[in-house]
């Protein structure tokens, strides 16, 4: 007898497959229920502080860009070309032809000029009994200069004998100049660069190197004083400038170079040898006698002292001599008596 199937009424659950994962029954639309935790909170929380702040990152963001564009923009310019010794030389060129540089020689004159002074030798002798005098003493010829208005400081009942040149070395009015200058004067006048004028008194000579050495009366305020160099570094072609009263005009000045070191002069009348002496061919003339020699660096090296023109007329050819600032030096603290005229 064949069985009869029984169903049963309850419904059973289907078994889900082994490769099959269990579905989710998806809840109602309007019961979603608690949100789900987040898997990334730090990005969470950084969109959220970005949303809140959004003003203020564009304003950021922007004024990076415009810094990214600009830093791009430098870089992508041409680099400058480094400075060659070429272009320093054309620029030194170009500012030179704008504007010329004084001279060496006027600067190296302008430093001792308001020290150089003009020394007169007076007596109240006749000039013409002067002349004959000399020449009948050392037997020759009176020297003849050219004419110039009398001085206004002379004294009356004077005359004048012999001018020179002179340099002030103490600010007390101390002042250097050559023996041959105040050789024979009763009195002797100096004129400062100022214009102002004193009588002086002879305080040493040193007939070696044809040198005296005089102090005025009356000390002018702020007298300047010179700078003394030394005569050992000099060597032959260095310039150097001669400032003086050449025939009592100046003060005047004349620039040229060292010709020679060492030399040595005898003088016109034959009564001494001058040596160590240094040879310059600087313009000077009778005058100049006593004025500095002066390097470019305004320190004074030597004292005018001769010139050397075999014709005798007294004026200069080209070669000059002058005592070397050491000798003269010596001369400041040497005292001997004065040689009778």
């Amino acid at each position: 007898m064949k069985r009869q199937v029984l169903y049963s009424g309850s419904r059973r659950t289907p078994v889900p497959a082994r490769d099959e994962a269990p579905r989710r029954e998806e809840a109602p639309v309007g019961d979603q229920g608690p949100p789900a935790p987040a898997k990334f909170p730090r990005l969470h929380r950084l969109l959220a502080a970005g949303s809140r702040h959004a003003r203020l990152l564009y304003f950021v963001g922007g004024i990076a860009c415009a810094l990214f564009v600009a830093g791009a923009w430098l870089a992508l310019q041409a680099r400058p070309r480094p400075l060659t010794q070429q272009d320093v030389q054309a620029a030194v060129l170009k500012a030179l032809e704008k504007q010329a540089l004084p001279a060496r020689a006027a600067k190296a004159a302008e430093m001792v000029r308001p020290s150089v002074v003009r020394v007169r030798g007076l007596t109240d002798t006749p000039p013409k009994r002067a002349a004959k005098s000399a020449a009948k003493r050392d037997g020759s010829k009176p020297e003849r200069t050219p004419a110039r208005p009398p001085d206004k400081g002379t004294p009356e009942g004077w005359h004048e004998i012999s001018v020179g040149s002179g340099v002030v070395i103490v600010d007390d009015g101390t002042i250097l100049t050559n023996l041959h200058v105040v050789y024979g004067a009763r009195r002797v006048m100096v004129t400062f660069h100022d214009g102002s004028e004193s009588e002086a008194e002879l305080l040493s000579v040193h007939p070696e190197n044809d040198l005296a050495v005089i102090k005025v009366r009356k000390v002018p305020d702020d007298l300047p004083v010179v700078t003394l160099g030394s005569a050992s570094r000099l060597k032959p072609g260095d310039e150097v400038v001669a400032v003086g009263f050449p025939f009592g005009i100046g003060p005047s000045v004349s620039a040229g170079v060292v010709s020679g070191l060492n030399r040595e002069f005898l003088s016109p009348e034959g009564e001494r040898v001058l040596t160590g002496l240094i040879q310059f061919d600087a313009a000077v003339n009778p005058g100049s006698s006593g004025g500095p020699l002066v390097t470019m660096q305004g320190d004074v090296v030597g004292i005018v002292t001769a010139i050397l023109n075999p014709t005798g007329s007294g004026t200069f050819i080209g070669v000059g001599f002058a005592v070397t600032i050491g000798a003269a030096s010596r001369a400041v603290g040497t005292v001997s008596p004065l040689p009778e005229p």
